[in-house]
């Protein structure tokens, strides 16, 4: 993997990695349906004001599925842990991202994913889930809605792939956010939103929108134009491994020494992707966009 396309991916996911702790300060812990409309309706224009130019010209296809998969993901995701609790839902839903999104790219693209990936997505998944600690009880509902969110993500990250290969990541983004969050704005009349009557909320609000969201998927759409789905997909693990980091730094949390060993399975597992050899294909066109693999070709790996 190139290196600009890991730190673009990198910086993403520590971004998102950031939502956990903006949600404590601002009061909105309880509310995670409505923190999720409220980040996806704030990221969305901020989206929209960088990158609405080139709209006419993103493919519609991958436009609308990346869209529908972006809103299933939001829904899906917070049911899921509603009902199979934050760590549970959690490992299953990111933690399966990366499997579906390396299969998803390989039947698509007919690019396989190289043994060097599967290591590294292995030993991230594992690491998620050390984080996240040992369910107190299993719902087989919610577990299964976490699925669903993760076969969502993975979808969404391959559809962004055509789409940053088609226009710039900021319009990509911004069509794709735009469109997801027209699907669910009947959602936020529902959701409690209480949380913004104070301070502390509005700006947990405008952080999760505009930092988490809107800055955090230039940055991911960026760094997807260099790298593949499942590469992608598996960078965005860092995200617990982050939100583990600030828990500690910043809300004064104690994780178990486990958490730690999982914090560094996920260091382990970037770093083995930092180390791939760059192919041909990574380096930039002259016309400055990502090229467009040819799909007669046999994969070549990471």
């Amino acid at each position: 993997m190139e290196r600009r396309a890991l730190l673009w991916l990198l910086g993403a996911a520590v971004l998102w990695g950031t939502t956990g702790t903006a949600q404590a300060l601002g009061g909105a812990e309880g509310s995670p349906l409505s923190v999720g409309a409220v980040r996806l309706t704030i990221g969305a224009v901020g989206l929209l004001a960088l990158g609405w130019r080139d709209l006419r010209h993103t493919p519609r296809r991958w436009l609308l599925v990346g869209a529908v998969a972006m809103a299933g993901y939001q829904v899906a995701f917070f049911a899921g842990v509603a009902r199979a609790g934050v760590a549970l839902g959690t490992v299953v839903a990111i933690g399966s991202a990366p499997i579906v999104a390396g299969i998803a790219d390989w039947a698509s693209r007919a690019e396989p994913p190289a043994t060097r990936w599967w290591i590294a997505t292995a030993l991230a998944v594992t690491g998620v889930a050390l984080i996240a600690g040992q369910p107190q009880e299993v719902d087989v509902g919610g577990v299964g809605l976490a699925v669903l969110a993760g076969v969502a993500y993975a979808l969404a990250t391959l559809a962004s792939k055509y789409l940053v290969e088609a226009v710039p990541p900021t319009t990509a983004m911004a069509g794709m956010f735009g469109v997801a969050a027209i699907l669910l704005s009947p959602l936020i009349p529902t959701a409690d939103l209480g949380w913004l009557s104070e301070p502390s909320g509005v700006a947990a609000a405008i952080w999760l929108g505009l930092g988490a969201t809107t800055i955090a998927y230039v940055a991911f759409a960026r760094g997807l134009r260099f790298a593949t789905v499942g590469q992608a997909a598996t960078v965005g693990l860092a995200e617990p491994a982050t939100a583990t980091l600030l828990g500690v730094l910043v809300l004064s949390e104690r994780p178990p020494a486990v958490a730690w060993l999982g914090v560094a399975s996920v260091v382990a597992a970037l770093a083995i992707l930092a180390a791939a050899p760059v192919s041909a294909e990574g380096a930039r066109t002259p016309r400055g966009r990502a090229p467009v693999l040819r799909r007669d070709r046999p994969g070549r790996g990471t």
